[in-house]
């Protein structure tokens, strides 16, 4: 299996091209790291670059970059609009395929640890890589800047950094690594100078005073441009989508006469994000992704594009799992078909709410529906992993089960290793029964605003969201048998109980 993360250092220098040139040509200089993209702003006098390959090489560049870094840039002679504590600023990794967020923390305290014992840099960890509470949101580690940290790490011993010593490089600063999902750097420009309009504004769409959930956001001035800007960080953008974030802009601009002239993003996006904010503001009529021809190109290079069976298209498609499942191996089962039944209820309930919201019958529940269509869509990308991770957790107890028992020790071992690799086998479908009842309660509240046409399709979707929940909750009982830690099982049937109730009440409450 590939494994592959991707790190977005920020390094605070966006005016001198032949600097950003010397720090991407000691990125690029490790064999198989890529550098795909660099982005610099004279304004906050910052670049962004966006690495990606192999983690020990991707680690490696980084290290060098900081380096280069601390060579180059100088921050007792730094200005710029955009907040700052080093010459390599940030250093984020974040994981792509084959390798798990847990994995790419493990990478970011090495690389940590490094750039003190190379560069003499103190380090701060943040995100999920953050050794305390109060530095897992990265503007608390930031605040003061580069010239309050120095001085704050000299007496209050809670700026303390989590490796070096408790003061500043003298030129290169502080270095903040970390380890976080994929962040959109998103920034929407306004027609007008006045910075603390931005700022207002910012206010109100971040998530710390309020506003929307995983968005980070401040006012910046642009002065080169004679413009405010609201710098907005968008940490998840399945759960908050970009097109509702630069809705709210608009909306919370109108309240102080102003408006958006302009969006950017900064550094990469994922094709996901884009394709959701063109269904989302083009209203396109029952759009997917497999319409875009990159992906459909994708798909039929990588042998993604099934062969079709003798029932047509869609059976060819379904026929792969189903001979999975039919196969004489215990994975995957019924704790894989229950996440796929309850993917399927999430995917119904997404065609229902993108037809309704094209019909004029319905033209006055469009928000709700275009938002219950984006929970839809989420619901369904974590029912769908759940199908692997649950068949993978089952294959954790059978590998436990095949470990030595030669003696006292190794027969220890062997059974810690089954109880808890049983413990997540009832983890997986306890997380796939909670998501499936609250999407029976969704689907349930999707009908009073849906088309009267879709109904028959609603109904089956629910059918397939309590039979997933109840499917995935016998799973998590009949692991439960087998672990020794009494209290651990008796908390999780008491979860168990609450659903079976939850999902009975919302049954109930739908015949009504």
């Amino acid at each position: 299996m590939k494994r592959l993360i991707e790190c977005v250092p920020n390094f605070s220098e966006g005016r001198d091209p032949a600097k950003v040139d010397a720090i991407v040509a000691a990125l690029s200089s490790v064999p198989g790291v890529y550098v795909l993209d660099r982005e610099m702003d004279a304004d906050h006098n910052r670049c962004v670059i966006t690495l990606a390959g192999e983690p020990d090489a991707v680690a490696e560049a980084a290290l060098l970059g900081t380096g280069k870094a601390m060579e180059l840039i100088d921050l007792t002679k730094h200005t710029g609009a955009h907040p700052r504590v080093g010459a390599t600023d940030v250093l984020p990794f974040i994981p792509i395929e084959g390798v798990t967020i847990e994995d790419c923390v493990a990478l970011a305290r090495r690389v940590g640890h490094e750039i003190w014992k190379r560069y003499r840099i103190p380090v701060f960890f943040y995100e999920a890589a953050a050794t305390r509470p109060d530095r897992v949101n990265l503007e608390n580690v930031r605040r003061g800047q580069f010239e309050g940290l120095g001085e704050e790490m000299k007496r209050n011993l809670d700026r303390q950094p989590d490796v070096g010593e408790p003061k500043v490089h003298p030129t290169a600063g502080v270095t903040v690594v970390g380890a976080r999902k994929f962040l959109i750097a998103y920034n929407v420009n306004l027609n007008t100078p006045n910075v603390s309009i931005a700022n207002k504004i910012a206010k109100a769409i971040r998530y710390s005073s309020g506003g929307l959930r995983y968005v980070k956001s401040m006012g910046v001035e642009l002065k080169a441009r004679n413009l405010a800007q609201v710098s907005i960080n968008l940490t998840d953008f399945e759960q908050t989508p970009m097109h509702r974030v630069y809705a709210m802009v608009k909306r919370e601009a109108e309240r102080y006469g102003v408006m958006p002239v302009g969006s950017e993003i900064v550094g990469l996006i994922p094709k996901k994000a884009i394709e959701m904010a063109a269904d989302f503001f083009l209203q396109l009529e029952d759009f997917s992704p497999a319409q875009v021809f990159e992906n459909k190109l994708e798909d039929a290079l990588g042998g993604a594009l099934l062969e079709r069976g003798k029932g047509g298209k869609l059976a060819g498609l379904a026929r792969p799992f189903l001979d999975a499942v039919a196969s004489p191996t215990a994975t995957p089962g019924g704790g894989s078909v229950s996440a796929f039944a309850g993917a399927l209820a999430a995917a119904l309930g997404q065609m229902v709410a993108g037809l309704s919201r094209k019909k004029k019958s319905q033209a006055g529940y469009a928000e709700q529906l275009s938002a219950a269509l984006d929970e839809m869509r989420r619901i369904t990308d974590e029912l769908t992993e759940a199908i692997d991770l649950d068949a993978a957790s089952y294959d954790a107890v059978m590998a436990a089960f095949k470990l030595s028992q030669g003696d006292a020790r190794e027969t220890r071992q062997r059974e810690e290793a089954i109880q808890k690799a049983t413990q997540g086998a009832a983890e997986v479908p306890m997380k796939v029964a909670t998501r499936a009842v609250e999407l029976f309660e969704r689907l349930g509240q999707l009908e009073s605003i849906a088309a009267a046409s879709m109904r028959s399709d609603l109904q089956v979707a629910r059918l397939m969201a309590e039979a997933g929940a109840r499917g995935a909750l016998a799973n998590v009982e009949i692991n439960l048998e087998s672990l020794t830690d009494a209290a651990y099982a008796t908390s999780m049937r008491v979860k168990v109980s609450a659903l079976r109730e939850r999902l009975g009440n919302a049954a109930r409450a739908t015949r009504a």
